[in-house]
């Protein structure tokens, strides 16, 4: 199935609604539209179950609609919504300076900056200095996120080490989470991933968002 067909298959289930789940969510929320074409921000092809998942982003949310669709038999077998999640490793100290940090691993930050320097968002200066990895910020389910970022990291195991011993280092999850029916669900680490972090020296923290509208009873 070509990312076209994909496309179609789903435009035509917008239009038709034969999933009750799918009305639900349009009532509420709206994908995006560009020249009268559904926006898609990634057509995730990892799964080796004749499975992809199509990402869209919701108009005026950070949170995406997640379609499942089966390849064999191209029918959409579910809809619902995936967080927006950004799962990133970063580096912070108030004596090291971004130097510092650099010089311990040949891995490139994705992001960084000096203490004293204007935040993202205009409004406050750094307090530390910091050093962030980011590999993978496309749509994708946690999990495959979480891996994804430990396949990164692992490079340079000694680095990555070197640095969690010397500065203030973890894995940061953030997620903005559709709030549909109050039921947000939960997420799983498993213990081959619990282990690849313990060799890293690495914990991991999380910070959940919820916003969006619920279902309409």
């Amino acid at each position: 199935m070509t990312d076209q067909q994909a496309i179609e298959l789903i435009e035509k289930e917008f239009k038709k609604k034969t999933f009750g789940v799918t009305e639900q969510y349009l009532e509420i929320h709206s994908p995006i539209y560009t020249d009268n074409i559904l926006k898609v921000d990634r057509v995730d092809r990892d799964s080796k179950n004749e499975m992809i998942i199509v990402y869209l982003p919701v108009l005026d949310e950070r949170f995406y609609f997640a379609v499942y669709i089966n390849t064999k038999t191209n029918e959409i077998t579910g809809i619902g919504t995936e967080a927006y999640h950004r799962v990133y490793f970063r580096a912070t100290s108030e004596t090291l300076t971004v130097d510092d940090i650099k010089a311990m691993t040949h891995l490139t930050p994705t992001e960084f900056w000096d203490k004293g320097d204007l935040r993202s968002n205009g409004k406050s200066n750094h307090s530390f200095n910091g050093f962030k990895i980011l590999p993978n910020p496309e749509p994708d389910e946690f999990e495959d996120k979480l891996k994804k970022l430990l396949d990164f990291l692992e490079q340079d195991k000694e680095g990555i080490r070197q640095i969690a011993e010397k500065a203030e280092a973890s894995i940061l999850v953030t997620m903005d989470i559709h709030n549909a029916n109050g039921m947000i669900g939960g997420h799983n680490i498993d213990t081959d991933d619990i282990r690849r972090m313990n060799d890293l020296k690495l914990s991991i923290n999380f910070d959940l968002y919820v916003g969006g509208k619920s279902f309409k009873e």
